[in-house]
């Protein structure tokens, strides 16, 4: 290969991992700020990514301009991103190190300045010569300004800063106290340097430019941008994990499913769109069809890669819980909801009908003692007369198999059992004027009936467990709440969540969907009132059980409002406790509750909404007491 050719190609290379920079920098920024833009390290790593994709942009830009005005734009297009660079490394650091409860004040004021500063250094860059100027020079598949008088001081400014923000790094990693935050934050004292190191614009140092070597410039160009986007991933990766509620098997899927599926498919394209121009010369095919076979042949090639290989991905991923992940698929797959039990025996029902030439047939499973149609097909009032005549215990003396087939008022009945059940679970019957069937006829219905009985105990046994999973939900969301309170002793708290969770003006209207499902619901187990400190602290007291922790603190508060002595339906200092207890409590109906009362159903409404303000109230009052603890 000719010398020119290999210098076209690490361009071509060149331009493709800068190009994968910007669309991973711009991808990995969104999906942090999606999933994790609670956290402020994650959105000071925005910042950061940012700023980088300013740089790759620009890089990506200059790369195939061909006028000197052109790459005059794009080289100050770039310093949107450089001016302000070394303000977000910092600020990255300095929350980073915060999550080890080292905070200062004067940190974070010290961020702001340098954001000024970068602003500063922005206006020289865009609007004066002392910082960059004049027309741009060119080098060997490259393009950058030459220095001014304040570069130096510029240059200064960047390799202070990081390095200051390096070593906040480092300090946050020496003040982690467990194995898997030292890891996390080891990951990311390494990871930071390449993305730091590779946007500064190191062509503005270079005296003479025309003497540097054009295999080198490209080589270290390729290496570089290369070592940039593993590194931000990286980074992404471990920035990830920063406040975040789920799990890390969850978050570590998420974040692979993301980039397979977002930037990395992106990217094949657009290595493969960079490639059309030298297909289009070597077939001698048009343009357009030579990009329509690229788009829709990497799309489609991608995504069956990804099937295939996402079993090896799997297997690296999860390394440690790979024998529990492939259950876990295998359980989602074999689930039966209703909808699916009920249309698989419909088919069942199907089958039998068409090769016993019947036009009735039905399905009933015992529930409570009795039977009950489940799947019907054909005359439904003959398959209910069927099962109003039969009796249920009839069945448990039938047995298994063929020899259970019984001819019962018009129908050919077979009982129903589970593969390791004794109990029958329900019957299937098929109406046919047959007075007796063929020992293939017998052999094809007991097969199906099998299979129907099957299907009826994994539908029971997944109903069990799906009723134990609802039971334990609320506990393993409080579990993951508790993920994010965890402080260092003494430290401060970092978030708000309790204190903006009282002056919402939907208070109210949470504590009354709290109480209107007081003994269980989704407006108790998933309520806003989890925030508070004082439900908190009851998660504790209750088995980390967020129904019965939100339903303490709420019978404490109304307990708050409850007057001395003896108890009175008609005394007014009594009649906010009466409604709460007797409305929510005891559950009574407004309509029975407004006589006891002696008022109307619309004053009581009134005095409701009372007594539940009073209520939050009580609760804001609670919680202001629990903090100044």
């Amino acid at each position: 290969m000719h010398e020119s050719q290999w210098f076209a190609l690490l361009n071509l290379g060149n331009l493709t991992f800068s190009s994968a920079n910007a669309i991973l920098s711009f991808a990995l920024a969104l999906y942090l700020l999606a999933q994790n833009g609670r956290s402020g390290v994650a959105r000071a790593f925005c910042a950061l990514l940012a700023c980088m994709i300013t740089v790759h942009i620009g890089d990506v830009m200059l790369l195939r301009v061909d006028s000197i005005a052109a790459a005059y734009i794009w080289l100050k297009f770039q310093w949107l991103g450089l001016a302000f660079f070394p303000a977000a490394f910092m600020h990255f650091s300095v929350n980073l190190l915060r999550t080890t409860n080292d905070d200062r004040p004067w940190r974070r004021l010290a961020v702001i300045l340098f954001y000024l500063l970068g602003a500063f250094f922005l206006w020289l860059a865009l609007a004066t010569n002392l910082l960059v100027g004049g027309a741009p020079l060119y080098f060997p598949y490259a393009a950058q300004f030459a220095g001014g008088e304040l570069f130096s001081l510029y240059t200064l400014y960047f390799f202070v800063l990081t390095g200051w923000g390096w070593w906040y790094i480092n300090r946050a990693r020496a003040r982690s106290l467990t194995p898997t935050s030292r890891r996390r934050t080891t990951y990311l004292s390494i990871a930071v340097v390449a993305p730091t190191m590779g946007v500064f614009p190191y062509l503005l140092l270079a005296s003479q430019p025309s003497n540097l070597p054009v295999w080198a410039l490209l080589v270290i160009t390729l290496a570089g941008n290369v070592a940039i986007a593993f590194m931000i991933i990286i980074t992404a990766y471990t920035v990830a994990y920063y406040g975040a509620l789920l799990p890390d098997r969850i978050i570590k899927r998420s974040l692979v499913k993301f980039l397979v599926q977002g930037p990395i498919l992106g990217i094949a394209i657009l290595g493969l769109l960079y490639l059309v121009p030298a297909a289009e010369r070597a077939l001698r095919i048009p343009h357009d069809i030579a990009l329509l076979f690229a788009v829709v042949g990497s799309v489609v090639g991608f995504q069956i890669l990804i099937i295939l290989g996402e079993p090896l991905v799997d297997l690296i991923v999860f390394w440690s819980d790979r024998a529990e992940i492939i259950w876990l698929r295998r359980l989602d797959e074999r689930l039966l909801t209703h909808s699916d039990l009920r249309q698989l025996l419909e088919n069942i029902l199907a089958a039998l009908c068409d090769r016993l030439r019947s036009n009735t047939g039905f399905v009933a499973t015992v529930r409570e003692g009795e039977l009950r149609l489940d799947a019907q097909f054909g005359n439904r009032a003959r398959a209910l007369a069927c099962l109003e005549s039969l009796d249920a215990a009839h069945l448990l003396d039938l047995p298994r198999g063929r020899a259970g087939i019984e001819r019962f008022d018009g129908f050919w009945v077979i009982p129903l059992r589970g593969a390791d059940e004794e109990g029958v679970l329900g019957m299937l019957a098929i109406a046919t004027h047959e007075s007796d069937l063929s020992a293939e006829e017998c052999i094809y219905m007991a097969h199906l009936g099998e299979r129907a009985g099957t299907a009826l105990a994994d539908r029971r046994l997944q109903q069990g467990l799906i009723g134990a999973l609802r039971q334990i939900g609320p506990e393993i969301e409080s579990l993951q709440r508790l993920r994010v309170n965890i402080r260092y002793p003494g430290a401060p708290p970092l978030d708000t969540a309790a204190e903006d969770l009282l002056k919402e003006p939907d208070l109210v209207n949470w504590v009354k969907d709290a109480l209107t499902h007081y003994w269980g619901g989704p407006k108790l187990t998933e309520s806003p009132l989890l925030r508070l400190r004082i439900v908190r602290e009851a998660l504790e007291q209750n088995d980390y059980n967020a129904a019965r922790a939100v339903r303490a603190v709420l019978t404490m508060a109304i307990d708050h409002l409850k007057p001395e002595g003896e108890r009175s339906l008609t005394a007014s200092e009594w009649l906010l406790y009466n409604i709460l207890d007797l409305r929510f409590i005891q559950g009574l109906r407004v309509r029975d509750i407004a006589p006891r009362l002696a008022m109307s159903e619309s004053d009581l409404y009134r005095k409701q909404r009372i007594a539940l303000d009073e209520l939050a109230k009580t609760l804001t009052a609670m919680e202001n007491e629990q903090s100044h603890r």
